[in-house]
């Protein structure tokens, strides 16, 4: 069988692909499984220090595969119960979950259709680089559900602001790679065919940083976006400087930075 997902780990890199491009790399029940296990075992992962995320082919996700969802459901006698589909709805949803837990930082790569769970899937990466062709959108409200699911209304007010994240919820309608630019929804925009070149300079950058430096930003990030007082952010930032400072990546760096040289940090 094809691998649903395909991971390539490169010098501290794992450049992780959606592999059904027949389908826009749709989430079947193989892909959602394989997904939890890979952003699942990051947490304790000191080999990856960096994740590139995109979709094989044309596309980069196009949301939940429904003709496999329909084609089970027919099968059965009687709708799902609550609690099957409550465990089913958690599963997807368990994903974007541990992608923000994971200490990596994780660059999206979207191109042609990012729509639904797709689109969750890159609003949930710390980085979103868009080519032309991007195309994404909050399609839950259009499959007579509610717009709000997978992480969306979490990520979206953040990310473009309460006006934006409402017409983009509400209405289900796309946002074009421009338009996202335009509202910050995403970093860069590129031809493409230049989207892995693109996100080259974001890696080496990345991985220019002190390997626990970069773990612990990730994770400060993620509290002061939830802190309550600015109080809570300098808190966590000062413990944060403390641990750092007394790390051997510490001395390095500032031993690199004074020799004018690349530091060279040990992998932990």
């Amino acid at each position: 069988m094809t691998q649903v997902l395909l991971v390539d780990h490169r010098d501290g890199v794992d450049w992780v692909t959606l592999n059904r491009p027949d389908s826009l790399n749709a989430l079947n029940p193989e892909m959602v499984d394989a997904l939890n296990a890979y952003f699942g075992q990051l947490q304790r992962n000191r080999d990856t220090r960096v994740v590139v995320l995109k979709g094989a082919g044309k596309n980069f996700c196009a949301g939940l595969d429904l003709k496999a969802a329909m084609g089970r459901r027919g099968k059965q006698q009687e709708p799902p119960g609550v609690t099957e589909s409550l465990d089913s709805q958690r599963r997807i949803a368990d994903i974007v979950m541990l992608m923000r837990r994971c200490p990596q930082p994780i660059i999206a790569l979207v191109q042609g259709a990012a729509a639904g769970g797709g689109f969750a899937l890159a609003l949930a990466a710390d980085v979103r680089i868009a080519g032309r062709s991007a195309r994404m959108n909050c399609a839950f409200i259009k499959l007579g559900l509610g717009g709000c699911d997978i992480g969306t209304s979490y990520f979206l007010p953040r990310l473009v602001g309460v006006s934006v994240a409402s017409e983009l919820i509400l209405t289900g309608r796309f946002i074009g790679a421009e338009r996202a630019l335009m509202t910050g929804l995403v970093s860069e925009l590129v031809e493409d065919d230049q989207l892995d070149a693109a996100a080259q300079p974001f890696v080496d950058a990345m991985m220019a940083a002190s390997p626990v430096g970069l773990r612990l930003s990730k994770e400060c990030l993620n509290m002061a976006v939830d802190a309550g007082s600015i109080e809570q952010v300098i808190a966590m930032e000062d413990r944060n400087q403390v641990l750092c400072s007394r790390s051997e990546d510490f001395a390095e760096g500032i031993a690199a930075f004074l020799e004018k040289r690349k530091p060279v940090y040990i992998r932990r």
